[in-house]
């Protein structure tokens, strides 16, 4: 079984280094419009890609890859690998979006091929446009702007993000900056689990599985997850606050979470940080052992009293998140602390090569 605190100080060593003398890697942005995507490249091999596919309900970060090139988000349902989950189809590697925004459904929203019926209508993320493509060494921005926009075709929120995508050696980094701006009326972000930033991860990083489980998600819609064969499967989570595995994690407040374990030979370490600037934080995190890593951002555990209540977004006011790091480990969440990130979804996430260190509800 991975250690996630041995993994966890060697990427917190990783991270210190890259914020002091680490060698950095060219970052480069390929726009391919024929395909709806932007790659990400780092000294010439592929990283990951910004899609916004016309099939799909929201823009995606896809796959993602490690320092040595191997894929750690789950494939399905873009393609079916042999001894992955099949469960969740609107679970698709990187994301961010949400499952009450005035009543409307964001998170759940099946992609084409698919049906989920649910008790709210579904919502969809739609790219609009790229502002600014621009690499460099150790670093690469990508600003870009998408719709939120309801069952009925009408826009409630604007989303500006700008995606910063940043890569050393062992060491892969995306920090997501996303403003959204509320249309012609308030935006509504009610209490939800399904939200924000969230990760599908490879089968290997799953926590074992001992047995069947059902999980149901905020419309009472219910999803068998099979209990499967274990080989290889090591996923190992740890939060900010010392709490380890879905167990003792999911539902939880913290600064951070990892998630460490091997992947085709190579020992991984993926992390999600919140920024300090951020609502509700320290965040509720939702961890689940079938692969999912995620924020809940506003999430209270289901059966509790509300805490916060619901996020109001006035109109035609614009609202910071911080997330920090997309996919990748221990943000620098101390050292940037005093810096604008966004919330939902991002926080920093990272991902490092070295050593590693019930929930109720889908999502």
């Amino acid at each position: 079984m991975a250690n996630p605190m041995k993994n966890l100080l060697a990427l917190l060593a990783l991270l210190a280094a890259f914020g002091q003398a680490a060698v950095a890697q060219e970052v480069k942005l390929v726009e391919q419009k024929d395909k709806q995507q932007v790659d990400v490249l780092v000294d010439g091999q592929p990283f990951t890609s910004y899609v916004y596919w016309s099939n799909q309900k929201k823009p995606l970060l896809s796959p993602l890859r490690t320092s040595q090139g191997n894929i750690f988000t789950r494939g399905f349902p873009l393609e079916k690998i042999a001894g992955e989950r099949t469960d969740h189809p609107h679970h698709i590697a990187s994301w961010f979006n949400y499952g009450d925004v005035n009543g409307t459904d964001f998170w759940n929203s099946p992609p084409e091929g698919y049906t989920h019926k649910g008790k709210m209508p579904y919502g969809s993320v739609k790219h609009k446009s790229i502002k600014t493509i621009n690499g460099g060494n150790g670093a690469a921005t990508l600003e870009v702007s998408s719709d939120w926009i309801m069952a009925d075709g009408s826009k409630v929120l604007q989303q500006d993000e700008t995606l910063v995508f940043r890569a050393a050696k062992d060491l892969r980094i995306i920090d997501r900056i996303i403003t959204l701006t509320a249309q012609d009326k308030d935006a509504v972000f009610h209490d939800s689990k399904e939200g924000a930033i969230a990760i599908r991860v490879t089968r290997s990083l799953e926590e074992p599985s001992t047995k069947p489980e059902i999980f149901t998600d905020a419309a009472g819609i219910p999803t068998t997850v099979a209990k499967l064969d274990n080989t290889g499967v090591n996923g190992v989570y740890l939060s900010s606050e010392g709490a380890v595995g879905e167990k003792d994690a999911w539902s939880t407040r913290a600064k951070w979470m990892t998630l460490s374990g091997n992947v085709r030979g190579e020992d991984v370490s993926i992390g999600i940080f919140d920024h300090p600037k951020n609502v509700t934080y320290p965040t509720y995190w939702h961890c689940r052992g079938y692969g999912r890593q995620s924020v809940r951002r506003q999430g209270i555990p289901q059966g509790q009293p509300v805490q916060e209540g619901p996020q109001l977004h006035p109109q035609g006011r614009p609202v910071r998140d911080l997330p920090l790091p997309h996919p990748d480990p221990h943000r620098q969440a101390e050292r940037r602390a005093d810096r604008s990130a966004v919330s939902a979804v991002p926080e920093g996430c990272e991902v490092k090569s070295g050593e590693r260190g019930s929930p109720t509800s889908q999502g």
